[in-house]
């Protein structure tokens, strides 16, 4: 039975989510990286909002760790590199919060505007400065988002709404998707240029940090506004505070900062800066969503294999999975079945095609390619599985090529993959026998068609009279059983292939044997 730590509060909901669908769980909040660290060996998975952090020593840690269930969007408190090598998949909730977030962005604009905040404490201290507080509309402003994904498209959504003019800087944001939502795509200088406010809605990476830099705020519209409720770190802050000093932007509104918790800022000495504690999030109903969707999820995942909102793997839908798990079986026995005959000797492995016909030309490929990586790599290099195997192989150099056959197969489906090596290239192919029992059907375009056993043994061999007795008589002096035994060749007299089966694993010294006797090219030992 999987088992589960939840590390952060969630909504109980989410508690009983996990325990109806038989996954043990424990609720154990507040512990210190030591104590974390201490029990997270025990777990299959780890749920968590923004408090924890998931570091690459308490992955180190966790040995037993399956996924990583963030409730919410941000991953920014998940070492994802360190995850990815260690076959762990980080998944988080993109639309659970993404409403109410939006919603937030647009009250802080609506109080920068107006001044609300200062107006409020201002009237509460018993004056009446109507005169003050002079405020400007948002109709007919030019609203600039910085980041055009989920949030951000539905922020966009609302100031059309408030008849805005809204331009936006997204370099996924495709002009399809920019003219359906009324938006007007840019290049972030014009943005710069043009928005009389700005608001930010990406994540907080390598590209982004920063993206309000000292110098991207000087190319701004004086008398900007900016508003974050995206991520801390994609302002420079100290920047920000000298071009509100100047004048230069004329106020801010901020949900989240560089180093939370925010305790002392230069920025709290601006009134016209608007903060608020990373709200963006808090509300009663995002809350019970995004716990409810990292439950599932999963739960789906540590159950069924199912992928949702991953963010270092390919997503499986939970209706695909039952569909493609037995051919992301078969992709990685192929792909084992490469890599085991794929030695040092040969040099390194250039390049890798992944070919699909017959059924499995119309599935979603991206699992399946990772699953034939990770069978490839796993012989050459210990822990590559699904999560990491597309990154150690883009790491390697590997040119990883997919081809999709739109034309009749001689099976139902089939899989065939082509390692090129600094010295051969060699293929194997593959297909499922009765819908679910992998099969292989072809090694280096011979015909031979064998199910995959736990202990197998390839042999290539020149195709004369005498081999075949001299192999099976060596096999039984060495005490080893047959399970079965399938043989291919090319043509007459050229070469042979010979695939078998046996109750144990081929010893060294057995596979010695084997490779001196008469018309023995090559023997290697396999096992799956």
């Amino acid at each position: 039975m999987p088992k589960v730590l939840i590390s952060d509060k969630l909504s109980p909901a989410a508690i009983d989510i996990f325990r109806a669908r038989g996954i043990e769980t424990d609720v154990k909040t507040g512990l210190s990286p030591a104590d974390l660290r201490a029990i997270i060996g025990e777990y299959d998975g780890l749920a968590i909002r923004s408090a924890t952090k998931a570091t690459k020593e308490l992955l180190e840690a966790a040995t037993k760790l399956k996924v990583v269930g963030r409730a919410g969007i941000g991953v920014d408190n998940v070492d994802i590199k360190s995850a990815t090598a260690r076959g762990v998949v980080v998944m988080n909730t993109p639309y659970g919060n993404a409403i109410t977030t939006a919603e937030h962005a647009i009250a802080m604009m609506f109080a920068l505007a107006r001044q609300i905040p200062e107006a409020s404490a201002s009237t509460k201290a018993g004056k009446w400065e109507k005169n003050r507080f002079m405020g400007v509309e948002l109709f007919a402003k030019t609203l600039g988002l910085i980041g055009c994904g989920n949030i951000g498209s539905i922020v966009a959504d609302r100031a059309v709404g408030l008849k805005m003019r809204v331009i936006a800087y997204d370099p996924y944001l495709t002009e399809q998707r920019a003219l359906a939502l009324g938006v007007e795509k840019v290049e972030l200088e014009e943005l710069l240029a043009r928005a009389d406010i700005i608001t930010l809605h990406t994540p907080l990476t390598e590209t982004t940090k920063n993206i309000l830099s000292r110098e991207a705020l000087a190319k701004t519209k004086k008398g900007v506004r900016i508003v974050n409720c995206a991520r801390g770190g994609l302002i420079d802050e100290a920047a920000l505070a000298d071009a509100l000093k100047s004048g230069h932007v004329a106020g801010a509104a901020l949900d989240v900062f560089e180093t939370e918790p925010a305790t002392d800022s230069p920025l709290f000495a601006f009134e016209n800066v608007v903060c608020t504690p990373h709200l963006g999030a808090a509300t009663a109903e995002a809350q019970e969503n995004v716990a409810l969707q990292v439950a599932e999820q999963m739960s789906d995942f540590l159950l069924t294999g199912a992928v949702s909102n991953a963010i270092n793997t390919p997503s499986v839908s939970a209706e695909d999975a039952p569909r493609l798990k037995p051919y992301m079986e078969l992709c990685r026995l192929l792909g084992g079945f490469a890599g085991q005959l794929t030695n040092s000797r040969e040099g390194v492995i250039r390049a890798v095609t992944i070919e699909y016909e017959g059924a499995a030309a119309h599935l979603n490929h991206k699992p399946l390619n990772a699953a034939v990586l990770a069978g490839l790599l796993a012989p050459m290099m210990a822990g590559a599985n699904m999560v990491n195997a597309p990154v150690l192989a883009r790491e390697r150099g590997i040119d990883v090529a997919e081809t999709v056959h739109d034309r009749p197969s001689e099976y139902q489906t089939l899989v065939r993959i082509t390692v090129t090596t600094e010295q051969q290239t060699r293929a194997v192919a593959g297909t499922l026998f009765a819908g679910s029992r992998p099969r292989i059907v072809e090694i280096k375009g011979i015909k031979v068609e064998a199910d995959f056993g736990r202990h197998m043994l390839y042999v290539t061999n020149k195709d004369k009279p005498g081999f075949i007795g001299r192999f099976g008589a060596t096999l039984s002096d060495a005490g080893i059983n047959i399970a079965t035994f399938h043989l291919g060749r090319a043509e007459q007299g050229g070469d042979a292939i010979c695939l078998v089966s046996v109750d144990e694993p081929v010893t060294e010294e057995v596979l010695a044997v084997v490779r001196d006797l008469p018309l023995v090219v090559q023997a290697t030992s396999l096992a799956f």
